[in-house]
Formats: structure tokens, C-alpha cells, sequence
């Protein structure tokens, strides 16, 4: 295992009731102007809204709403959150919602406290914040695991990248699973299939040799397959809808990763598809992941054969080889079963898209047991349709 320094300093909340048991004890403990940020306002229509703003205003606190954060949130939205920041000094942010607002949050906080654009500054000068508004989040709709750690995805629309920034992580989280019933059900579906990446990403990553946190990822790859197969049969099994929360946070919140250098090559290449498409983003790694692993499983045949054997329970073939393979199936076969597309037709994105540039403009990551080439990245794309 490589040598690591590991700490998580955000609080969890899990389980049912635990924002009107603890949220108004918790945020007393700050300023009294809090901005609450949500998204399209479906925490209004089922009932989460007047829930917290009735806790917020109990505790004497000012309310500064920021809503319509969309599902790949934008440059332009986290400006439009810093702004606000600013001009009602708030002390405060707490995000109510999914991934996607959560990584805005994290990025407003930090650039409210900024002089300077937070992109240039972390991408051309290499620098990163360590100011930051306080956070806190609510999770409505779990898969990808953003409460426990400080990275964000964000679309830069004016430069056509969808890429990673750094910002504030929350100090506490709230895991109720009986929010994600007011989710729809197929976006339930594509978020834990979002958390499977994650932990797919992690232990594809380098090293190769067996580690506790590698142990760990196939408990929680197991436990995801299980119990998404269990919540199709069952939308409202309780305990399926709360592993699939709590494994969610697993995969992000550090732990897997511990002793990796991580993959996430299908990440990027989905990012970037999604700059050009804002397509879905579970949907479009339920694409991208079998014809990635069918391009690159015979440069991590070890992994990927431990993958088939531990994860999907396949028996040891004649070769390595054919393992490794009857694993990166069984992930395919197991997207079509779970009602995921396995093309980017079915997903309404055809061949009018600019493919080449997406490929060009993806991230090569260092992880990865192959090291692509933006062509063979294009190849991919094709393949995907």
C-alpha cells in the first residue's frame, strides 16, 4: 500500500428524522444569514423546503435563497452564488439537494472569498483556496457522494469544459433515505449506478496488488448491485435505498481510496461528453464504462479478473483472459438489466456530435492500467453510439 494522510472532518447524520432531531441545535452554532441553495424546486413541491426554512427561521436565522442550480451546474451559476454571498454577507451555506448542488456550494463558497477567478486560479496557476464560507448539506438524492469530500464538477460553458474543482467540503451532512423517495425512480437508479463508478474508478486504479481499501471497494461494489436489484423489485425498501446512500458516501468520502492512485478515465471522458451534450451523467458512464473496460481490461488482466471472480462471482476460466472479459460482460449485462442505456442513440445524443472534439479535450488520467490516446478516446466515443 502507498504511504497516505487521511482525514474527513464532515459530520454525518444518517437516518430518518435526523434534520428536524439536529439541524437547529447544529445551526446555531453560526451566523445568522444562511443562504439556502437547492435546485429546480422539487424540495418545494415535496415538503423538504418548508421543513429546513422552518427550522432556519425558528433559530432566528435570515434566509438567502439560491435556487435553480442545475443538474451540471455551470461557471456562471457558482459566480451568480458568489455574488450573492457578498452582497447579504452570508454566514452560512447550506445545500439542499443532490451532487449537483452540493459541488456548486462548495465552489461559491470558496470563490465569494476569492479576489480572483477561482478556474484560472486553479487550473492555470495551480493554486487552491484554503478560505472558505462555511457548508453544510441535506441530501435529497445520493450517488455521488459529494457531501464528504472538497472536489466539484462544473461546466465551464464559455470554454467547453466540464472538469474538477476545489472548494469547501461540508462540516456536516444529513443522510435521510426517505428524501431519495421523492426522487424519481429512474434518477435513483442512475445515482447508485454513479456510486458503482466511483468504486469501479478506485479499484481499477494503481496499485494492482491487493489492499484493505480494495477489500472494502468489493463489499461496497456487491452491496450496490444487490440492492439496486432489490429496489427495482421494491422502490420503497427502506434498508435497500439506505445502503445505497451510505455507499454512496463511501465512495467519495476518501476510504477507497487510501494507498490509490485512482482511474476515473471513464469520469473524464463522460465529463467531457456531458460539456457538449449535457446529457445525464449516470446514464452516460452506463455507456461509456464495458467499452472503456473492453479496450483496456487485457492491460489490468489481474484486476479485472479478480473483478469477474469477487464481484460478480464468475468462475475462473481457461485464461486470465477470458476472466477478465466474462467480468467487463457481466457489468454490461448488468446495465441493460438495471434499465440504464447501453448507447448514446438511446441517451437522444447522435452522430452530429462533435465526437473528435470531445476526445481531443478529455483528460488523460494517470491511473488508468492503459494510458489512452485522445484518438483511441475518439474510437471509444464511436463505438459507444
Amino acid at each position: 500500500m502507498n504511504n497516505f494522510i487521511f482525514e474527513n472532518p464532515t459530520r454525518v447524520y444518517f437516518g430518518k428524522g435526523g434534520v428536524k432531531e439536529y439541524l437547529s441545535s447544529i445551526i446555531k452554532h453560526y451566523g445568522s444569514t444562511v443562504m439556502l441553495a437547492y435546485g429546480g424546486g422539487s424540495v418545494k413541491k415535496n415538503g423538504i423546503y418548508e421543513e429546513v426554512t422552518g427550522i432556519l427561521k425558528e433559530a432566528g436565522k435570515r434566509i438567502i435563497d439560491f435556487p435553480g442550480i442545475m443538474p451540471n451546474p455551470t461557471y456562471a451559476k457558482v459566480q451568480e452564488g458568489a455574488r450573492l454571498v457578498r452582497e447579504h454577507d452570508v454566514d452560512f451555506i447550506l445545500a439542499v439537494g443532490g451532487g449537483s448542488v452540493i459541488d456548486c456550494c462548495k465552489i461559491v463558497s470558496a470563490q465569494a472569498k476569492l479576489d480572483e477567478d477561482i478556474w484560472d486560479m486553479e487550473n492555470k496557476k495551480k493554486t487552491y483556496p484554503v478560505e472558505f464560507v462555511p457548508m453544510g448539506a441535506i441530501v435529497t438524492a445520493s450517488g455521488t457522494g459529494s457531501e464528504m469530500n472538497a472536489g466539484a464538477v462544473i461546466t465551464n460553458e464559455e470554454k467547453k469544459i466540464k472538469g474538477a474543482l476545489f472548494g469547501a467540503q461540508a462540516a456536516f451532512a444529513f443522510l435521510d433515505p426517505t428524501y431519495t423517495m421523492t426522487v424519481p425512480f429512474q434518477q435513483v437508479i442512475s445515482g447508485a449506478f454513479d456510486t458503482l463508478s466511483h468504486a469501479m474508478e478506485t479499484y481499477f486504479g494503481k496499485p494492482e496488488q491487493n489492499n484493505l481499501s480494495d477489500d472494502i471497494n468489493e463489499a461496497i461494489m456487491k452491496g450496490i448491485i444487490s440492492n439496486i436489484r432489490i429496489l427495482l423489485k421494491n422502490h420503497e425498501d427502506y434498508n435497500a435505498r439506505s445502503e445505497l446512500m451510505w455507499a454512496s458516501a463511501m465512495a467519495e468520502n476518501g476510504i477507497l481510496k487510501i494507498g490509490k492512485i485512482t482511474d476515473f478515465q471513464a469520469h473524464q471522458i463522460e465529463h467531457q461528453l456531458g460539456a457538449y451534450t449535457d446529457c445525464n451523467h449516470g446514464q452516460g458512464l452506463a455507456v461509456i464504462h464495458p467499452v472503456l473496460y473492453r479496450h483496456i481490461y487485457k492491460e489490468g488482466v489481474e484486476r479485472f479478473s479478480r473483478f469477474a471472480k469477487n464481484v460478480w462471482g464468475i468462475s475462473h476460466k481457461e485464461t486470465k483472459e477470458e476472466t477478465a472479459l466474462a467480468g467487463v460482460e457481466a457489468l454490461a449485462d448488468f446495465i441493460k438489466e438495471i434499465g440504464l442505456p447501453t448507447s448514446f442513440t438511446q441517451m437522444g445524443i447522435g452522430e452530429e456530435t462533435n465526437f473528435k472534439a470531445i476526445a481531443d479535450s478529455t483528460n488523460i488520467t494517470a491511473g488508468c492500467c492503459k494510458t489512452l490516446t485522445h484518438q483511441e478516446i475518439f474510437e471509444i466515443l464511436k463505438e459507444c453510439l
